[in-house]
């Protein structure tokens, strides 16, 4: 990800209606995985900025892993939990089973190797540990906002669903969220194309007040829904995963 777009993330992450509404419906998918006791162990692989940290930290004992040093020294600088040099699939400086809930929230695609990620993934879980993963739908969806941020590919539920089984996975749900703004953002998606305007920049840059809100309350509309089950399309995928063995 360029410099600057790292640092707009970083001033916007708590208040973009993207960022705010995504770590709601989280917040409650994790409430609903039955994690086991008080003090489960959860870390987020590819933490950025650290936006997730607070919302991940009430949720267990909390590490986080970040490749670029600007964005782990922004996360660290939080001071929410111990933030890790590390990539995917190597290096990983956590030992193999240590871990109830690993987070892979939109990480997935920036890894050039996705199919050797999710192997070493999924040797971080314990055993009935689980993976709560989200990437960008429908390659068709592709747009400089893809570019600027470094992304390799976007994802089907179906496509994501036989990587992680190949890289010895259980799915134990996949399907769509960011359902309700879907029809407004592919068609700005498409009119992009055929203008030669596909997005970038302006897709994390803070709307108005009155919209950001707006549209926080839309994309926030689908937390008790996705919170039990995927929806059937979307501008994400969502999984939740675990180990086969």
């Amino acid at each position: 990800m360029r410099p600057e777009l790292l640092a707009q993330m970083a001033a916007v992450q708590q208040t973009h209606w993207w960022f705010a509404a995504r770590r709601d419906i989280l917040s409650s998918v994790i409430d609903g995985l039955d994690l086991p006791g008080a003090q489960p162990r959860v870390l987020e692989i590819g933490c950025g900025p650290g936006g997730n940290l607070a919302m991940l930290a009430r949720h267990g004992s909390l590490s986080a892993m970040e490749y670029s040093p600007e964005a782990r020294a922004a996360a660290a600088s939080l001071g929410l939990c111990p933030v890790e040099a590390g990539g995917l699939p190597e290096p990983v400086p956590f030992a193999d089973g240590s871990f109830d809930l690993v987070c892979l929230l939109d990480v997935l695609e920036h890894v050039e190797h996705d199919d050797a990620a999710l192997v070493r993934v999924a040797r971080l879980l314990k055993p009935g540990g689980r993976l709560l993963l989200t990437v960008p739908a429908y390659q068709w969806l592709w747009s400089d906002h893809d570019v600027d941020h470094h992304h390799h590919r976007r994802y089907t539920a179906s496509r994501l669903r036989s990587k992680a089984t190949k890289a010895g996975l259980v799915v134990h749900r996949a399907g769509y969220f960011n359902t309700v703004l879907f029809p407004l953002i592919a068609l700005a998606r498409l009119v992009g194309k055929l203008t030669g305007r596909t997005g970038g920049d302006a897709d994390t840059a803070l709307p108005a007040p009155w919209l950001n809100a707006t549209l926080r309350t839309l994309f926030g509309a689908e937390r008790p829904l996705v919170a039990r089950m995927g929806l059937p399309f979307g501008t994400s995928v969502i999984a939740v995963m675990g180990r086969s063995s």
